[in-house]
């Protein structure tokens, strides 16, 4: 299983960007895919997660109505849309995957990408 994340960028606050994961290896019903992100110094964060075969779908309470994930199974994308932009958005955004089940704890994912920056700041 291979992840891919990209997207990341310099935004000013209130501005918005979309974080992609593209996965690969992996039978797209049989996994979640969860956007985990670390600021500096900090834990990891789940941020949002979906359920590949049914779109079960879990955001972070400090996200909520501000961002918004999707899929396309066809082409093994999951997306992470994300508007109205905080300087506490800042943060290495990762994806991640488990077999079928979301979770908002990182220890549940088995395959993680490579990291993509967000940097929100004016």
């Amino acid at each position: 299983v291979q992840l891919q994340a990209s997207g990341g960028g310099l935004v000013q606050p209130g501005g918005s960007l979309t974080l992609t994961c593209a996965a690969s290896g992996l039978t797209m019903d049989h996994y979640a895919i969860g956007w985990f992100r670390q600021a500096p110094g900090k834990e990891p964060e789940g941020v949002s997660c979906i359920t590949l075969d049914d779109g079960m779908i879990f955001y972070a309470d400090s996200v909520k109505g501000r961002f918004t994930i999707s899929r396309d199974n066809a082409k093994k994308l999951v997306h992470l849309q994300m508007v109205s932009l905080r300087p506490e958005d800042t943060a290495v955004h990762f994806c991640a995957a488990a077999p079928y089940s979301c979770s908002g704890y990182s220890d549940h994912f088995g395959f993680w990408g490579q990291g993509t920056l967000v940097t929100v700041s004016s």
